[in-house]
């Protein structure tokens, strides 16, 4: 049976804003089996990012558990949870951004180690170093250049070595390949995969780009407006997808046809307001499908085929 290594349950996190509680994220529930890896998708600004800030407790979440490996993080002590983050990291979008232009690249690398006191030794530190830079493909000879000397893919590597300085086990991938080229793009997911089989990670794969994701994860999740709208196996999601969110999403995809008979399903209507939403679903004004029942209660998500999770009124129908 497989290990279930992280389990959300009705996570929550709302803004204060001056008109009211921004809900980024609304009553959310997923798990992931260790050595998984879960995309999660949706358009800018539907709460996926700040899913994965809350599950490292980047931000702290208004409710709800994350647990992992049987302990609910939210619980943790600050010792605890210093501990805690030699096991799970995070990879930035921007890989510029989030490497400081002061250092070095073996600096950068070296920081999660010496600041956790891993390795005390000075040469062992380095040893550890020119390690990780193999590992994720840098050559040695950039060991003491600065980031704005490097273009974006290796600046990447820099920042996925830095994850796995310590003892990680769980990643939290925050776009990490947005900023890239698309042959850079390629490079860094085949990179990712091949960390993956090598030293048992577990993903969380946050992206906007479903032909992304289908090739990189083994389940998605699918988000709007700060709540799960479907939930499946990425070869189940793709062949047969069901809320009509999901649908939309999945037609904008660019495919190659002779024929021409790829029919993009054009959304209507306006986006919902985020902030103090009614007790509705989110997509109803949007939805061509949409009945009496859409606007007046919101679907709770539920297994409707084996292992295949929606909210939807409609499809319960």
């Amino acid at each position: 049976m497989s290990e279930i290594i992280l389990e959300v349950k009705n996570l929550k996190k709302y803004f204060d804003t001056p008109r009211g509680k921004l809900h980024a994220v609304d009553d959310i529930n997923f798990s992931i089996e260790k050595g998984k890896t879960l995309g999660l998708v949706g358009e800018s600004g539907c709460g996926k990012s700040t899913t994965g800030r809350v599950i490292l407790r980047l931000l702290n979440a208004t409710d709800g558990e994350i647990i992992y490996k049987g302990r609910d993080i939210r619980n943790l002590s600050k010792n605890e949870m210093r501990e805690l983050r030699k096991e799970i990291q995070i990879i930035f979008q921007d890989p510029f951004s989030s490497l400081d232009p002061r250092m070095t690249v073996s600096e950068i690398i070296e920081e999660p180690i010496k600041l956790n006191k891993l390795i005390v030794d000075k040469e062992k530190r380095f040893e550890r170093v020119v390690e990780l830079m193999d590992l994720v493909g840098l050559s040695r000879r950039l060991i003491n250049t600065y980031p704005h000397e490097l273009d974006g893919g290796r600046r990447q590597r820099i920042g996925i070595a830095r994850a796995l300085a310590l003892n990680t086990k769980f990643i939290v991938c925050d776009e990490p390949v947005s900023a890239l080229d698309v042959s850079i793009q390629a490079q860094i997911l085949n990179l990712l995969n091949e960390l993956q089989e090598k030293l048992k990670l577990t993903y969380i794969f946050i992206t906007h780009d479903l032909s992304v994701v289908n090739h990189f994860s083994d389940d998605i999740a699918v988000m709007y407006l700060g709540k799960l709208v479907e939930k499946a196996s990425s070869e189940d999601l793709f062949n047969n997808p069901i809320h009509p969110y999901t649908q939309a999403l999945l037609s904008a995809i660019p495919r190659a046809s002779l024929d021409n008979k790829n029919e993009k399903i054009i959304l209507k209507g306006e986006i919902t307001s985020p902030i103090n939403p009614k007790n509705n679903c989110r997509f109803a004004d949007r939805c061509n499908y949409a009945t009496d029942i859409c606007r007046e209660k919101e679907p709770e998500l539920e297994e409707v085929i084996p292992g295949h999770f929606v909210a939807c009124h409609i499809f319960k129908k």
